[in-house]
């Protein structure tokens, strides 16, 4: 009997080892404070981080959650709702099957910095799990890359804690 249990909880364990934790990663909207708001540039970043996030989160064995953009807009009832709305979010990413749903933000309040924002929300209690800020300087797409690395150690730090960023690349003097 003691065999039995004990492989029991063997299996067991593996399965939770082996279990992946899923996260959907909402598209992220963009807070564009300064004197001129929403130029296609800050739209094109703010279009890019979902991607990268994902990415680099797929890196550190997450299985990404789709949830389809119409679904999204349904949800929403206007700029900031699912931002500020954790149970809302959390539906979303219930309905699509994900453990956790993250709910992002670019918010520019000048042209020389931004932060990246994210709520992660536990989807089955719809409790915030955490609330994550990265400042970039400037809208370098390396800039914008290495705070979305930021991030997702944020995140990776309340979950699992497997993430390793890569390494910064080294410029050669010439």
């Amino acid at each position: 009997m003691k065999t039995y249990c004990f492989l029991f909880l063997l299996a067991v364990s593996i399965t939770r080892v082996n279990a992946e934790t899923s996260i959907a990663i909402l598209d992220f909207e963009l807070n564009d404070l300064t004197l001129k708001p929403r130029i296609a540039a800050e739209i094109n970043r703010t279009a890019s981080i979902k991607p990268l996030l994902e990415k680099e989160l797929k890196s550190a064995g997450y299985r990404i959650i789709s949830i389809a953009l119409t679904a999204q807009h349904q949800s929403n009832s206007g700029f900031g709702y699912l931002f500020d709305h954790d149970d809302v979010a959390a539906e979303l990413g219930r309905t699509a099957g994900a453990d956790y749903v993250l709910v992002g933000r670019l918010h520019k309040p000048s042209f020389l910095f931004a932060y990246i924002m994210g709520h992660l929300i536990k989807v089955n209690d719809g409790q915030l799990i955490g609330n994550y800020i990265s400042e970039t300087k400037g809208g370098d797409e390396k800039l914008t890359l290495k705070g979305v690395e930021s991030l997702a150690g944020k995140i990776d730090k309340d979950l699992d804690n497997r993430y390793t960023p890569p390494p910064p690349k080294l410029n050669p003097l010439h």
